[in-house]
Order: structure tokens, then C-alpha cells, then sequence
């Protein structure tokens, strides 16, 4: 077993479940900051042009297919903020596994045998929390902006309706 450190085999580990972890925990916060990104494009973009309902307007369905762009992939963030957390649970209980199977092989429980798989086993939850945290927040600012959005043109419908 080697004892040398580097901040690549935190989050790769020794085996391929390791890896399988840190990559797709990864690839959900990329694909978050993707979508947290669009989003923020989006609403800068509707501030400058704001989202409105014309009294010509079809009344049934004018006020979903405006709101349709604002909830796009919000499903996405939603996800990732609640299951990263677990992915990396799953990576940190395998980790702390290899620690344990490091002890029988060597019949040591020394800090130099328990170590590396106890700082793969907190690399993968800090990934997993890496993910969610950012995911969660975004999730829930938009979450609200869209709701908030959606209520306001349902307002501005029923007042057109009225006159």
C-alpha cells in the first residue's frame, strides 16, 4: 500500500468505485453550474426584456408556455442537491470499508494504514456536498423567482380578462 498523498488520489481512490463516484459527482456539478449559468442568462435577459401578456393573447395557455423556460431544468438542480449527498455518502462508507479491509490485510491499525482510505472516504463527501450545496441554493432562488414570475402573470391574465 503507498503512502504518498496528492490531492488527484483523494477523489480517484485506489479502485474503480472511488473513481466511478468522484466522476459522476463531478459531472452533476459541472452540468448544475450549466444550468445555474443558463438560468442566470435568462433571468438577466428578462429583466432587460420583460416577460408580458398581450390582451390578444390565448388566455389558457400564454401564461405556461412563459413560464415554460424559467422552470426548464430546475428538475435537474432539484435532483443533484438531493442525491449528490447520498452519492457521496455511498463513496465515504467505501472508503471507510477499504480502511477496515486495509487493517486485516496489514494487522495494523495504525494511522499510516487507515489514513488514505479515510481521506478518500471525506474527499468523495466533499464532492458530493461540492454538487448539492451550490445545486440546493440555485434550485430554490429560482424555484421562488418562477413561482413569483408565474403568479404575476396570472394576476396580469385575470385582470385582462376582467376588462
Amino acid at each position: 500500500m503507498e503512502n504518498n498523498f496528492s490531492l488527484l488520489s483523494l477523489f480517484s481512490g485506489r479502485d474503480i468505485m472511488t473513481l466511478f463516484v468522484s466522476i459522476v459527482l463531478v459531472a452533476a456539478s459541472i452540468m448544475s453550474w450549466a444550468v445555474i449559468i443558463e438560468k442566470i442568462r435568462l433571468w438577466h435577459r428578462a429583466k432587460r426584456h420583460p416577460v408580458s401578456v398581450k390582451k390578444d393573447d390565448n388566455m389558457e395557455t400564454i401564461v405556461d408556455k412563459l413560464i415554460r423556460p424559467f422552470d426548464k431544468n430546475l428538475w435537474f438542480l432539484s435532483m443533484v442537491s438531493y442525491v449528490a449527498p447520498f452519492v457521496g455518502l455511498f463513496g465515504t462508507v467505501w472508503g471507510v470499508m477499504d480502511s477496515f479491509a486495509a487493517i486485516g490485510v496489514n494487522q495494523s491499525v495504525s494511522i499510516g494504514v487507515i489514513a488514505p482510505g479515510l481521506a478518500v472516504a471525506l474527499g468523495t463527501t466533499a464532492l458530493g456536498l461540492i454538487a448539492a450545496v451550490p445545486a440546493a441554493i440555485a434550485y430554490s432562488v429560482f424555484s421562488k423567482k418562477s413561482d413569483d414570475l408565474y403568479d404575476k402573470l396570472e394576476e396580469t391574465v385575470k385582470e385582462l380578462k376582467h376588462k
